[in-house]
């Protein structure tokens, strides 16, 4: 004060808020929603949030947002989404290191799909794969890896059990026997990519389908297995499980490819509890949500 120098008070996190240029609202919505659900047993309220980098690290983007509550301030990481406490993690660039690393080792378990629409769907199928992967890790000798590919079979016959149905079948043609794993995957195929506009995708869910059902039936029988060839036969049965449960997906269920505001591709599942369903589909480039279109069409 003696010099005429004033210190400005701190500014209001809802001031904050408003003058933070260039963010996607639709985004903070949903990591403002994501840290109030994962604070619920204590509520909190966030009063202030802003991203603050993203960092691409072996193809995989990760968001960092700096949250403030009114009772703690959080950084909040992406890909998978979560939360740390400030006050025990000062350093946002330790943090992430700490964050990317965690993420790694829980990938290096080699579960099924992040998916969980698709992990719900396929659940008997992804459980065969994972224990075909755990015992790909303890494997020590070919007969151990010759088990890996007996283990990818009935992971493939699984997929067919949970999806084929005799109403696939084309009128007047005999139904597979339940084990005929190539042919189920033909029918499938055909039913779940129609059209002349799928024939490309129809052909690809054919030839992975055929091609990992031959490879994993040599591995049952192949006296000199060495782990490579275990990996192989793990990662085309990944391969098919993820390629068919996306058709299926789509076929399935009424899912957007596109934003219908905008157009862009990055369109995602997020929660909202407003809504029948429990979710909605969200363009992270505009935030448009269909959750707009159904309250139009509802007249609400």
């Amino acid at each position: 004060m003696a010099n005429g120098c004033i210190i400005p008070p701190r500014v209001p996190d809802a001031a904050m808020n408003q003058f933070t240029l260039g963010r996607n609202e639709s985004e903070a919505k949903r990591i403002a929603e994501y840290v109030e659900r994962e604070c619920s047993k204590d509520p909190e309220r966030v009063t202030y949030l802003e991203k603050v980098q993203t960092e691409h690290v072996f193809g995989t983007s990760y968001d960092c947002w700096n949250v403030r509550t009114d009772k703690e301030r959080y950084w909040v990481i992406t890909s998978p989404t979560n939360l740390y406490l400030q006050e025990l993690f000062p350093s946002l660039d330790y943090t992430l290191s700490f964050h990317i690393g965690l993420m790694a080792r829980v990938q290096a378990r080699r579960k099924g799909t992040k998916d969980d629409r698709l992990g719900d769907r396929l659940a008997a199928a992804f459980r065969r794969w994972e224990q075909a992967a755990e015992a790909l890790e303890r494997s020590e000798e070919s007969e151990e890896i010759q088990a890996v590919g007996m283990r990818c079979r009935e992971c493939l016959i699984a997929f067919v059990r949970s999806v084929a149905n005799p109403n696939l079948v084309a009128a007047g043609q005999e139904p597979p026997k339940a084990g005929d794993f190539v042919q189920w995957s033909e029918i499938i195929a055909d039913r779940i990519a129609p059209g002349s506009g799928a024939q490309e995708i129809r052909k690809y869910l054919k030839m992975i389908a055929r091609s990992t059902w031959q490879l994993v039936s040599w591995l049952t029988h192949a006296a000199n297995a060495g782990r490579y060839d275990g990996t192989t036969a793990l990662d085309g049965t990944y391969a098919v499980l993820n390629a068919f449960g996306a058709a299926l997906l789509r076929h399935e269920r009424e899912t957007k490819d596109r934003c219908l505001r905008c157009g862009s591709l990055r369109v995602q599942i997020i929660y909202r509890p407003d809504c029948d369903s429990g979710d909605a589909v969200a363009c992270e480039s505009c935030g448009w949500t269909d959750a707009e279109v159904r309250a139009v069409r509802s007249g609400s």
